[in-house]
């Protein structure tokens, strides 16, 4: 049992099924990304950075890119509650796959530039 399989056994079944999608998401993207559980929350890092954190919250799921992706790609999260960093959604409204495996091409992209 992983640190993240510890945090995920302690939220609803909706935002664990969402959680854990995610989760498989970037392991498909960053295999090489390690789990670890950083501030609280589940996170990833690639290359002894933070690649994206995400969390479970009362009424709503985010996830923690840091800026960068939140800025280069603010167009396509224009339906998600977004500030610096942090987007939300809910499991009734994820956040697409395709726009999951660009916010991981932002960090990746800032991570390799160092």
């Amino acid at each position: 049992m992983s640190v993240i399989d510890g945090y995920l056994a302690n939220v609803s079944p909706a935002q664990r099924v969402e959680l854990e999608r995610i989760r498989a998401i970037v392991k498909a993207v960053v295999p090489d990304a390690a789990e670890s559980i950083s501030y609280g929350m589940p996170a990833f890092k690639y290359k002894n950075r933070p690649l994206v954190y995400f969390a479970a919250f009362k009424s709503h799921l985010s996830l923690f890119p840091t800026s960068g992706p939140t800025e280069v790609l603010h167009e396509q999260l224009r339906d998600f509650k977004v500030s610096k960093g942090t987007i939300q959604f809910t499991p009734e409204k994820p956040l697409p796959e395709s726009l999951i495996k660009q916010i991981l091409q932002v960090r990746l992209d800032d991570i390799q530039q160092g």
